[in-house]
C-alpha cells in the first residue's frame, strides 16, 4: 500500500511533509530524522508499531520534499518547527524521538518546552558534536560541496552510519532522499545545527522520561552515551551491540518493540484502554 504523505504549513510559511498512522486518540509519538534524511528514515519502523500509538514521522525544513527557506537552520529553528507542527496537529504533548541531528533538535525541544513532553527518545545522539573528529572531518567535506551534490559522497556518508547491511532498495531510497538537499542546506545543517548545538550544560533540566538507544558499533555517538545517561535525570539506556549509528534502519523490529515498551510506560496515562 502506498504511504499517504500529508503536509502542514506552519505560521512561518514553511511546509513540512509528514506521514501518520494509528488512531488520533493514541499516544502521540513524533519522529525527527537526522541530517539529510526525511520521514523515510522511519519507514521500516512504522509498520512494526502497535495500533494504539499515534506515530507521526515528519520531514524537517530543508530536507526531502519540505520547503527550503533561505535561512533558519539552527537547532532552535527546528525545535520551533516541532512546536508549531504539534499545534497544527492539535497535540498538547508528545513523546519526541530524534535520531542523530534529530536527537539534538529533540533535546532542544525538551529543554525549551518541558510542559509539552511525554517522553524523550534519543537514537545515536550527542549533547554536542563539534569536538568529535569524525564529525569534524565530515563537516569539512560538506563545506566543499557544490551543486549537484555528488551521489558517491552521499552514498559513502549513508554507508558510514551502518554496521549491518540494509536492503539495497532501502539504501538507494535514503540516498535519493539525501540527494534532494542542495549544497547550501547541507552546509547550513552542519554549520548552524550540528556544530552549534551544545546542550551539555542544560541536560540536567530535562524532566521527561528519557530513553537512550545506541549501536555498539556507532562511530559517531557511541562514546557519548555514558555522558548523556549521567546528565539526564533518570535516563535509561539500551545498546544494540551489532548496530551502527542508524540502528533503527538495521534492526527496525527490535527498535519498534523497545520504543513501544517505553511509550507504554511513559505515556500510560494517555493510552486508551485495551
Amino acid at each position: 500500500m502506498e504511504t499517504a504523505i500529508k503536509s502542514a504549513v506552519l505560521p512561518s510559511g514553511v511546509r513540512l511533509p509528514y506521514v501518520e498512522q494509528g488512531g488520533r486518540t493514541g499516544v502521540p509519538v513524533l519522529f525527527l530524522h537526522g541530517t539529510s534524511d526525511s520521514w523515510r528514515s522511519f519507514e521500516n519502523v512504522l509498520p512494526e508499531l502497535p495500533a494504539w500509538m499515534r506515530a507521526i514521522a515528519v520531514t524537517q525544513r530543508g530536507h526531502g520534499d519540505a520547503d527550503r527557506p533561505a535561512t533558519g537552520y539552527r537547532t532552535q529553528d527546528f525545535a520551533d518547527d516541532v512546536a508549531a507542527l504539534m499545534d497544527a496537529l492539535g497535540l498538547d504533548k508528545a513523546i519526541v524521538v530524534g535520531h542523530s541531528m534529530g536527537g539534538s533538535i529533540a533535546q532542544r525541544f525538551a529543554i525549551d518546552h518541558p510542559a509539552r513532553m511525554l517522553g524523550l527518545v534519543l537514537i545515536g545522539a550527542r549533547a554536542s558534536w563539534h569536538r568529535h573528529p569524525g564529525v569534524l572531518a565530515l563537516g569539512e567535506a560538506v563545506a566543499t560541496l557544490s551543486d549537484p551534490v555528488d551521489p558517491d559522497f552521499v552514498r559513502e556518508f549513508q554507508l558510514s552510519t551502518l554496521a549491518q547491511p540494509v536492503s539495497p532498495a532501502y539504501l538507494e531510497a535514503v540516498v535519493a532522499e539525501s540527494l534532494k538537499l542542495p549544497a547550501r542546506v547541507w552546509r547550513a545543517a552542519f554549520t548552524e545545527c550540528v556544530f552549534q548545538a551544545d546542550h551539555t550544560a542544560r541536560l540536567g533540566s530535562v524532566a521527561a522520561p528519557t530513553l537512550l538507544l545506541c549501536g555498539g558499533r556507532d562511530v559517531f555517538a557511541g562514546d557519548e552515551q555514558d555522558t548523556l545517561v549521567a546528565a539526564i535525570p533518570g535516563a535509561s539506556q539500551l545498546i544494540y551491540p551489532d548496530a551502527g549509528h542508524a540502528l533503527h534502519w538495521e534492526e527496525p523490529q527490535r527498535f519498534a518493540a523497545d520504543l513501544a515498551a517505553f511509550v507504554a510506560r511513559a505515556g500510560a496515562r494517555d493510552r486508551p484502554a485495551a
